[in-house]
């Protein structure tokens, strides 16, 4: 797979306001579009500020849908069994006409554990709850009788159930994603083996990724949406000195959370949650030690969990844009400079 398609993603976590953070999202999904990017997605996530801004990314990205003109705009993810999936797939439809096509679906069954219980479910039941309301989901889509021979879904919108992405952890997920046809979603980042705690990513993903084409259909165009975590500044340092609090601030989420990890020094940090930081050059020559990435179709960049400043983050992705994605076999459908981007 040699042409990437190169994305911007954000969980909408800046240190502001939830109305300043749905601002500064909006602007850098616009400034991700000026730099030529593909797509830009956004995640979900009820009731805790401090994992994702945002519960409505639907309602989010209408209102993107009209302040941008080619970017596509994607979910990863909406969170399926806490979602009546009727009205998804009703939103959806609707977004989709007003975003004139540019509609990707992301779609998992995680989140965090306490936030089911709102919606009458316990983290243990998700799974269930994800197969059933994905069925009903790609039913609607389809244009089946919904519950009576009146009932179908309006506007239709049989083209969003080819525009699924699965988001998951393990090959089992993946294969059951293959058969279907849909996309594959991998995270920037994800739990290692016990006794593993220093396994590389692209040695856990590459077998999720053997199994998902392997259960692919004949002729089914594969589309495997790969998720990292590249900060770029002009220099090394500047980046290192940004990523310290935030990446500080994760290990500790993460320890207080359970997990074991391993060091305490901004580099056993760095190593943990699979962080590209830095010059052009030095993002470049760590992205392509990932054997996964030069088997995905789709690449999409985040700064979390560095969470630098937002003028920060429009430099990242000029200098993504500009002088890192092409390195990874993608071709900009713009501007192909930080200079002509920034002018």
């Amino acid at each position: 797979m040699s042409h990437k398609r190169l994305g911007f993603f954000t969980r909408l976590l800046d240190k502001t306001s939830p109305q300043a953070r749905y601002r500064l999202a909006t602007e850098q999904i616009q400034r991700a579009e000026r730099a030529g990017f593909d797509t830009a997605w956004i995640a979900q996530h009820h009731f805790h500020e401090h994992e994702g801004g945002l519960p409505a990314p639907l309602v989010f990205l209408a209102s993107v849908a009209a302040q941008t003109n080619r970017i596509r705009l994607g979910t990863a993810i909406i969170t399926l069994p806490m979602e009546n999936p009727l009205r998804v797939a009703e939103d959806a439809a609707v977004l989709d006409l007003l975003a004139a096509g540019r509609l990707e679906i992301g779609l998992g069954s995680g989140g965090t554990p306490t936030s089911f219980l709102p919606f009458g479910l316990t983290s243990d039941q998700r799974r269930e709850a994800f197969t059933n309301h994905l069925n009903t989901l790609l039913r609607a889509w389809r244009g089946e009788t919904l519950g009576h021979p009146d009932n179908r879904l309006y506007p239709p919108a049989p083209q969003l159930a080819s525009r699924v992405w699965i988001a998951t952890f393990s090959a089992e997920g993946a294969a059951q994603a293959g058969r279907d046809g849909h996309g594959l979603m991998l995270s920037r980042t994800q739990p290692r083996p016990a006794g593993q705690p220093r396994l590389p990513l692209d040695a856990i993903q590459n077998p999720i990724i053997d199994a998902y084409l392997a259960a692919l259909p004949p002729g089914t165009a594969p589309r495997i949406l790969a998720s990292r975590t590249a900060f770029v500044t002009e220099s090394t340092r500047h980046a290192r000195a940004l990523a310290q609090p935030g990446l500080q601030a994760q290990a500790a989420h993460h320890r207080a959370l359970g997990h074991v990890l391993p060091g305490d020094t901004l580099d056993d940090y760095i190593a943990a949650f699979d962080v590209h930081l830095g010059t052009p050059e030095a993002v470049c020559a760590s992205l392509l030690q990932d054997s996964s990435l030069q088997r995905v179709t789709d690449i999409s960049f985040q700064v979390h969990s560095i969470d630098p400043p937002h003028a920060e983050i429009l430099r990242s992705i000029d200098l993504l844009a500009a002088d890192v994605g092409p390195s990874l076999g993608w071709s900009p459908s713009s501007l192909t400079s930080a200079k002509e981007i920034t002018a």
